[in-house]
Parts: C-alpha cells; sequence; structure tokens
C-alpha cells in the first residue's frame, strides 16, 4: 500500500496529490492500529469507507491511482461479510476503469482486463485460503477428536483392566482366604464342642472362632464389592469411635491376632481400652464440620486406624492413644497418637513374623493422592498422621 500510494504521488506530480496520498495512507494506517476495526464489522465498514473516499479523490486528480484498487480488493473481501463484498470489489474496479477512462486515455482491452483480472485474482485468492482455512479447521477437530477418542479408549482399557484384576483377586480371595477361613471356623467349633467342661481354652477358642467368623465375612464382603462390616452400619466417625470402645482383654499369655489388625500388619495384641495391663486407653475426637467421604477414603482411613492402633498395642507399651478425625476445606486428615516407648522411623525393618504394617499404611494413603507420616523417637511416644485431599464436589 505504501508502495503504491508513492508511485501515485510522484506520477501525480503535484501538491494536492502528495496531500491526498498521504491521507490516504494515514486513514490506511489508522484503520491497521485501531483493535475495533478487526473486531467490529461496523468499524471495518466505517474505515473502508473512509478509505474508499480518499482513494476517490486520489483517482480524480491522477489515473496512476487506480494501482490502489488491487490491495483495496483485498482489504474489502477480508473484513466485509460476503454479500457485501462482491459487490464492493465490482465497484471499485469499475471506479478504477472510470478514472482511467476518464483521464482521456484510449480504450483499449487493457483498460477493462486489468482491474477485472485483479479484482478476480483477488476473489480467488481470498476464498482458496477461506477453503483451505476451512479445511485446517475441520481436521484440526477431527485431531482433538481423535485425541479425545484415544484418552476416552486408554481410559475403557484401564477400567477393564481394573475390573478382572478385580474379579480375579475376588476369585483368589474366595477360593484361598474365605475357604480357609470357614475351614478355621468349623475346626474351632469342633474344638470347642470336644473341651470338657469349664476348660480354661474355652474362652480363648470362643475368642478366635468368633475373629475368624468376622474376617470370613469380611472377605466375602470384598469378594461383593462391599464396604467393610464396621463402615456398614454407620458413619466413618462412628466406626472409629467403636474402634475405641472397651473390650474384653484376653489372657496375657494370648498371641493371637487383635481385631485391630489388618493384612499385612503383622499386629498381634490386645484389646484398646481392656481390663488392667489389657492395652492402652483409647480416646477418639473429630475436629471441623464432617462430611460425607467416598467409600475409598473411608475404607483406607479405618484401616490406617486399626493398624495403628495395632501397632500401638503390640509394640508401644503406650498407657493412652487418641485418634483425631479432622475435616478441612480441601482435605480430611487422620492422626493416631500415643505416649509409648517410640521408636527410629528411619530404622524400622519388616518384623520376623512378616509384618509390613507401616508400608501398608503409607501405600493406602498415597493411592488416594494424600500423605503419610510417622514422627516418633525413643521415650517420646510415635504420632502417625495420613492426610487425603477431598475431591472435588465433597
Amino acid at each position: 500500500m505504501a508502495g503504491l500510494l508513492a508511485l501515485a504521488a510522484v506520477r501525480a506530480g503535484s501538491a494536492a496529490g502528495t496531500a491526498l496520498a498521504v491521507l490516504t495512507g494515514a486513514v490506511y494506517a489508522a484503520g491497521s492500529y485501531l483493535p475495533s476495526v478487526r473486531n467490529s464489522q461496523r468499524a471495518a465498514g466505517v474505515w473502508l469507507a473512509a478509505l474508499g473516499a480518499s482513494w476517490l479523490a486520489m483517482l480524480c486528480l491522477t489515473p496512476e491511482a487506480l494501482w490502489v484498487a488491487f490491495p483495496l480488493y483485498f482489504l474489502q473481501l477480508h473484513l466485509l461479510p460476503a454479500r457485501w463484498s462482491l459487490p464492493v470489489v465490482a465497484l471499485t474496479a469499475g471506479a478504477a476503469i472510470l478514472s482511467y477512462v476518464g483521464h482521456g486515455a484510449a480504450l483499449n482491452p487493457g483498460v477493462f482486463i486489468g482491474p477485472l483480472l485483479g479484482a478476480a485474482v483477488a476473489v480467488a485468492t481470498v476464498l482458496g485460503y477461506h477453503a483451505l482455512y476451512r479445511e485446517s479447521e475441520r481436521r484440526r477437530r477431527l485431531i482433538e477428536e481423535l485425541i479425545e477418542t484415544r484418552a476416552e479408549l486408554a481410559a475403557a482399557e484401564r477400567h477393564a483392566g481394573t475390573l478382572a484384576e478385580r474379579e480375579r483377586l475376588a476369585r483368589e480371595i474366595h477360593d484361598t482366604l474365605a475357604q480357609g477361613l470357614s475351614s478355621i471356623q468349623l475346626l474351632l467349633r469342633a474344638a470347642e464342642r470336644a473341651l470338657p467342661p469349664g476348660s480354661p481354652a474355652a474362652g480363648h477358642i470362643d475368642r478366635a472362632r468368633r475373629e475368624a467368623q468376622d474376617n470370613l465375612a469380611e472377605a466375602r464382603r470384598f469378594v461383593r464389592a462391599l464396604s467393610p462390616p464396621d463402615l456398614e452400619h454407620g458413619s466413618l466417625a462412628a466406626a472409629l469411635e467403636r474402634l475405641c470402645e472397651p473390650g474384653p482383654g484376653p489372657d496375657p499369655d494370648d498371641a493371637g491376632t487383635s481385631q485391630y489388625g489388618d493384612p499385612g500388619a503383622g499386629d498381634a495384641g490386645t484389646s484398646p481400652n481392656g481390663g488392667p495391663g489389657a492395652g492402652p486407653r483409647v480416646r477418639f475426637s473429630i475436629s471441623g464440620t464432617p462430611v460425607e467421604l467416598p467409600t475409598p477414603y473411608e475404607v483406607a482411613l479405618l484401616r490406617i486406624a486399626q493398624s495403628a492402633l495395632a501397632n500401638t498395642v503390640r509394640h508401644a507399651g503406650a498407657s493412652r492413644a487418641e485418634i483425631t478425625l479432622s475435616f478441612m476445606d480441601a482435605s480430611v486428615t487422620l492422626d493416631v497418637v500415643d505416649d509409648g516407648g517410640g521408636f527410629e522411623p528411619g530404622s524400622v525393618r519388616p518384623s520376623s513374623d512378616g509384618g509390613f504394617g507401616l508400608p501398608a499404611m503409607r501405600s493406602r494413603a498415597e493411592s488416594l493422592g494424600g500423605t503419610f507420616t510417622v514422627e516418633s523417637a525413643p521415650g517420646q511416644g510415635t504420632a502417625v498422621a495420613v492426610s487425603l485431599p477431598l475431591p472435588a464436589g465433597v
């Protein structure tokens, strides 16, 4: 545009022609820097009208101004809707032809072909560009849909794999643990019937049978993908509160599995809040406003509390323990603190009976995107804390 205006001003050879060329250039530059011209068709129409008026004034002075019609074609096709741009381009070409003829130029085919051919090239170029742009957008949308479809397919495959693995584990639990616990329960019933009246072993066998019965029911519920029995009849807070209720204290020589141990914890001992020497006194408290948690969250927090209490009973030698469930704006936190003997967290190794209590608790927390920390030192008690981020919408 600048080159064509300079050419027209030089060929005009007058101050008026130079002034009109400068005016047309100023109008063009103003429109290039005004955001409203790019964002509003009304503003673009006003700008094109002002630019066209200054150009027509140049045409009246010199026929060389007709060359400016070619960039005007592209501006009009780009900024105006199709129903307006094509007629305006035709009028611009007609004005260029009339200006050339009006200045006394000899009539020949080039006078008509030049402006009309330029207009046709401009129209074909812009229409071709629009077609390429639409095709590019269509391909972009197809690629986005393909990426989304691949992501959905991958998610469906992961979900199918998860369901298949859960089904396999359910079969394994049913065919091994559940059947084994059922056999243990039957054997204990037979042993209970075979004991003489008043036998001191009757209480131990009765407790063992009830533990086997409870764990069998829990294994069967896991097979059916239901919540643990502790959560079936109430909230997580109620289950944790029941966990702290006093229970019957077993014989000091008893090495049976605690009701608070979980698979892999390797924790045996006594029930908290039992009789003398039975274990620490456990207190439960809750802070914040309770919200309904997803079942995996409740299961994980309950299991971590059970495992931590089992470790307290078996290893800590504590007299008191506290369980605190805290609901915050973006997370839920469980703290289990005792006043026992403590230990060095960095020196913990799996126990000789196959226990992996701390790694199992950490794994449960991290599988839900949470954090698990243990603070302890010899003679200073132990604090176990797990924090889980609340899912959106909770």
